[in-house]
């Protein structure tokens, strides 16, 4: 059967107090609504349906991609209504509805659903809570048949006492789907065009209605208000914490650990507390970040060190290299096996050669530096005039005094020493020694000046 997915994302979340549309604030560093859109994706539907309203300028302009049809809903008159603007877009066997602000669903959970649609049978996602305020209440016959969904606010005490509640997830026969919600009444408690009314239309058309569960609670979980973001923020972490460990990772403590994107990893991987990991992380075997860590778009090979408070982003780390404490890796950096760079170092489009050192206070940008060439506390690559970047190359095998700076574009050859407190603007051939700085004088005699007394 062929599928489309709608994903209702019109509300403007008033709760949130914020001029961001509800369902663009983040869990793990990506968007609610970006997070249903890539499980949606995941189904390989022929067609996903935005359904925007509030903010939908900024939605379209955050998430606009080939695959999304945008449908704005000019009035938010209810989930049955922000359907109904969907449906003239529709044209595959099974659609299934989805919410922009209940980011946690997972994908196995929806295939799951999605086997209950048929022409004569639609699916429908319940969960168990032990306190369903706020949610529709499943209303099923003797014979333990759904019947109808009825929403709080229209709910007597006896339906009130139901713990089964409605997520609001179906998957319908879409040649069903134009009929039921030009059939859809306003006639409730909130003057509204309920979704759920689809129920018991479908029972009266003689329908199965078939349920399905999700394996966690959370997973169907909306956010309308800061806590419930957070709420959603630390059970993703904590999912994504126990994903990690199975695969052999240790954590120092989950709950102090964070994931805001993709990431793979090794066995006998250790991660120390705080630490963010961010975008496309790539982690081998063997590999150890220390405390309070952020890795951005990086990938650490096999035995690679992170020591405290370094920040990784568009790094590449070879094998058995170590970076830190408070080392900065910036885009474009590149060390090669067994390279070392030390604390409050800091490097840009710089490439170490395999066992070259940077121990101390140092920044190498738009570098080259070859095997085995140690850089001097204090050094630096005088790279940017203003205007323009250049190169600055560096051979195997070098030694770089203490407090240099390496006016670019320049070339030390290999083999090739530079004296502490030099400043290098001409090349230098292999095995040299380049001094260049001035001639020291002691002066006899010299007297401090004394203070002037102010009268």
């Amino acid at each position: 059967m062929s599928l489309e997915i709608v994903i209702l994302a019109a509300g403007q979340g008033t709760r949130m107090r914020s001029a961001l549309p509800k369902v663009l604030h983040p869990v793990a560093g990506n968007s609610m609504l970006g997070h249903v859109i890539h499980s949606a994706r995941q189904l390989d539907p022929q067609r996903i349906h935005v359904v925007i309203g509030h903010g939908a300028d900024a939605v379209r302009e955050r998430l606009a991609a080939d695959d999304l049809n945008f449908v704005l809903q000019d009035k938010q008159l209810g989930t049955g209504h922000a359907v109904a603007q969907a449906v003239p877009f529709i044209t595959a066997d099974t659609v299934l509805i989805l919410y922009g602000d209940v980011p946690l669903i997972e994908v196995d959970t929806l295939q799951r659903l999605l086997k209950h649609a048929a022409p004569q049978q639609l699916g429908l996602l319940t969960v168990e809570l032990d306190d369903p305020t706020g949610y529709g209440r499943i209303v099923r016959n003797a014979d333990g048949q759904v019947t109808a969904i009825v929403e709080q606010k229209d709910a007597n005490e006896t339906q009130r006492a139901i713990t089964e509640g409605n997520t609001g997830i179906l998957a319908v026969p879409a040649e069903r789907l134009g009929d039921w919600m030009s059939r859809l009444s306003n006639n409730n408690a909130q003057g509204e065009y309920y979704l759920t009314d689809v129920i018991a239309m479908a029972v009266n058309d003689g329908l199965v209605v078939a349920t399905e569960q999700p394996q966690d609670a959370m997973e169907v979980q909306g956010a309308n208000d800061r806590r419930q973001l957070a709420e959603l923020e630390r059970h993703y972490q904590l999912r994504a914490a126990r994903r990690l460990m199975a695969q052999g990772v240790t954590l120092r403590d989950p709950a102090r650990f964070d994931v805001r994107g993709e990431v793979s990893v090794g066995r006998d991987v250790v991660i120390d507390i705080n630490v963010i990991l961010e975008g496309k992380v790539i982690i081998e075997d063997d590999v150890v970040i220390g405390p309070n860590c952020v890795i951005k778009d990086s990938t650490l090979r096999k035995g690679v060190v992170i020591k405290a408070n370094s920040h990784l982003e568009g790094a590449v780390m070879g094998e058995g290299s170590d970076a830190g404490p408070f080392a900065r890796l910036r885009p474009g950096t590149v060390l090669e096996a067994r390279a070392h760079v030390g604390n409050f170092v800091e490097l840009k489009n710089a490439h170490m050669g395999e066992g070259a050192k940077a121990g101390h206070l140092t920044y190498l940008g738009d570098a080259e530096i070859g095997a085995r060439t140690n850089i001097g506390a204090g050094t630096i690559t005088c790279n940017y005039d203003g205007a323009n970047k250049y190169q600055t190359t560096i051979g195997e095998d070098v030694f770089i005094g203490s407090n240099n700076s390496l006016v670019a574009p320049v070339t030390i050859g290999d083999g090739s020493n530079t004296a502490a407190g030099s400043t290098i603007n001409q090349d230098v051939d292999k095995s040299q020694l380049a001094v260049a700085r001035a001639r020291q004088r002691n002066i006899d005699g010299w007297k401090r000046p004394v203070k002037i007394k102010k009268s």
